[in-house]
């Protein structure tokens, strides 16, 4: 929707950044989707981001003569292949199309301020998932103080994730932990994991707060939407009803400040209300039966 209007266009759209996700292929790593079955692979190592956003094309006429050699291949594979096959095709056109704009777009577009200063050698591993963190919240900040995007995604680990936070001292896997919280001594180590998330989330909202909006009134936090969520209402149960969701910034028309109970209320309606209030007035947001009620009401009147 941003990127059909001249005003909201930004270089990338919007970026996907991960902190400690296995680097392989499947639903479990997957969070962002560009439409049905479209997902879209998090960039879990800060200095490959770094790249994307920064880095020079030092074979910038190298790779732009690749990518026209893909594309007359591609054309001649077209008419091989089978309809299904070809709207396959028809994907990886748009994405070479996409890397051309991206070429042109870097070498057009100047910085407002210099990039964040990251401090080598952070391999991406478990133990160093707080500064990985850091890491990507700079980038993730720094992306939208020179507009490359007016839409990020910042996921945590895995579905089914093992990861261990060692830096808590606490030794068990994250995944093992969250089918046994009621046992209470589980139970404080749960607390003491989402403490620590929502100490990153604190970070990312400081950094936000504290930066002047680009051409622009007040700071960034105060234009700025963030949604903070967990894949599951209980790791336990697996069960996918109560799922929590914190709603931080300045959203427009939005009363904040408030903890609200919705029961059986499908999150596709405040999907909904996300979308309308960015201006996006879609009718439906995933299947059209968990949309039935509109977009939910999240103003006082």
């Amino acid at each position: 929707f941003f990127q059909s209007r001249e005003e909201t266009r930004t270089r990338f759209g919007s970026l996907e950044f991960g902190v400690g996700i296995t680097d392989r292929a499947d639903p479990w790593t997957r969070m962002s989707y560009a439409g049905p079955n479209k997902p879209v692979a998090p960039i879990s190592d800060p200095y490959q981001m770094y790249q994307k956003l920064y880095g020079q094309l030092k074979d910038k006429e190298s790779l732009q003569s690749v990518l026209v050699d893909v594309k007359d291949d591609l054309k001649k594979v077209g008419k091989l292949i089978s309809a299904e096959d070809r709207r396959m095709l028809e994907d990886h056109q748009t994405l070479v199309s996409q890397m051309e704009k991206e070429i042109a777009d870097a070498g057009r577009q100047k910085l407002r301020v210099a990039p964040p200063t990251l401090q080598e050698g952070i391999a991406d591993q478990n133990d160093n998932v707080p500064r990985l963190s850091r890491m990507q919240i700079d980038l993730l900040v720094n992306s939208f103080v020179n507009d490359m995007a007016r839409v990020a995604t910042l996921q945590f680990t895995k579905s089914v994730g093992g990861a261990r936070m060692n830096w808590l001292d606490i030794k068990e896997g994250h995944h093992a932990l969250s089918h046994e919280d009621k046992d209470e001594a589980v139970a404080a180590k749960l607390v003491k994991i989402n403490q620590w998330f929502a100490s990153e989330l604190a970070y990312l909202v400081q950094k936000l707060a504290s930066t002047p909006e680009p051409g622009g009134e007040g700071m960034m936090l105060d234009n700025t939407l963030i949604v903070w969520t967990n894949e599951l209402g209980r790791g336990s149960s697996h069960t996918l009803d109560n799922i929590p969701f914190l709603l931080v910034g300045g959203a427009p028309g939005f009363s904040m400040g408030r903890s609200l109970k919705l029961d059986n209320v499908a999150h596709n309606r405040l999907h909904l209300a996300l979308a309308h209030a960015m201006g996006h007035r879609l009718e439906t947001f995933g299947k059209a039966s968990l949309c039935d009620g509109g977009p939910l009401k999240l103003t006082v009147a």
